[in-house]
């Protein structure tokens, strides 16, 4: 029986620096990712959140559900430094994770120093 094209969710199996971030994505590993991304213990993958989108809860539910393995999740929300909303913060702190917001420049570069530290640390990344 043919089969069409099939589509899945975007991710890289691995933990990767990233080698350059704007134009509406990031390089990590030889390769491009266009739109926002999560960088997890367990690996890479397409967040859809746009600068400008609500930080809710639901939106970072992958990170909570890797909480076990993530002592900080850094959080680049965009051009601009953006506050963390109450319920978001309350929900990584039951679990054991510190979390700090700044633009995603800064996310990038502190991410990659804390990674060649094997912090564990993940980070969300709102594309620029």
């Amino acid at each position: 029986m043919p089969r069409g094209i099939e589509i899945r969710e975007a991710h890289f199996p691995g933990r990767a620096p990233i080698d350059a971030y704007g134009n509406g994505g990031f390089r990590f590993a030889d390769m491009s990712h266009r739109g926002s991304v999560l960088m997890l213990p367990s690996g890479v993958y397409a967040w859809d959140v746009a600068e400008g989108d609500p930080l809710a809860v639901e939106k970072f539910q992958r990170v909570l559900d890797e909480a076990r393995d993530i002592e900080v999740l850094l959080v680049g929300t965009g051009r601009d430094i953006r506050p963390l909303p109450g319920e978001l913060k309350i929900a990584l702190r039951a679990l054991n994770i510190s979390s700090d917001p700044m633009s995603t420049g800064a996310a990038v570069r502190t991410y990659n120093v804390m990674l060649a530290e094997a912090r564990a640390v993940a980070v969300a990344l709102i594309a620029v």
